[in-house]
């Protein structure tokens, strides 16, 4: 079942779904296309639910997000069988400090001068809305449920989903 939502326990839950998948799907328009390209949050996100992306500023995706700013992450954990959708609109951040807070050593297979490279910058995702599927059981547990639905007649159950609005 869906259900339209906004708690603090609700974002919660989207937060801890996605804080250990390490690429996720940042989705563009361009030119009227929609383009998605493989992004690192780096663990973070924020209690409010939006992303940061760290980026170069003269990249296609920020030409992209000043044309237009609605934007989709898509993040996929299939051996979890997670699944989670934040729509929002992005916006570049030159912010030197909220860089420094974000950093991480990793960083510097992208940015080798780390965060002396002249063209480095921030997408930060305002996230106004989510969607999730989690269907934690194991591999054993969703065969059993599918056989059961077969043998039944009755709808497999898939696991919790939900909609939150953040706005």
């Amino acid at each position: 079942m869906s259900a339209a939502v906004h708690s603090t326990e609700e974002i919660e839950k989207l937060r801890d779904l996605v804080k250990d998948i390490d690429y996720c799907m940042l989705t563009t328009v361009d030119e009227g296309c929609l383009r998605s390209r493989p992004m690192s949050i780096n663990g973070h996100i924020e209690a409010n639910g939006d992303l940061w992306f760290f980026t170069y500023a003269s990249s296609h995706k920020v030409i992209e997000v000043d044309q237009q700013d609605q934007v989709n992450v898509s993040f996929s954990d299939p051996s979890q069988q997670r699944y989670v959708s934040m729509s929002g609109k992005a916006e570049i951040v030159r912010d030197r400090s909220k860089m420094q807070d974000l950093w991480k050593p990793e960083l510097k297979a992208w940015f080798p001068q780390e965060l002396d490279e002249p063209d480095i910058a921030l997408l930060k995702i305002n996230v106004s809305q989510a969607e999730y599927w989690d269907a934690p059981a194991g591999w054993v547990a969703k065969t059993v449920g599918f056989a059961k639905a077969l043998a039944t007649g009755e709808k497999a159950q898939s696991g919790e989903n939900a909609k939150i609005n953040l706005q």
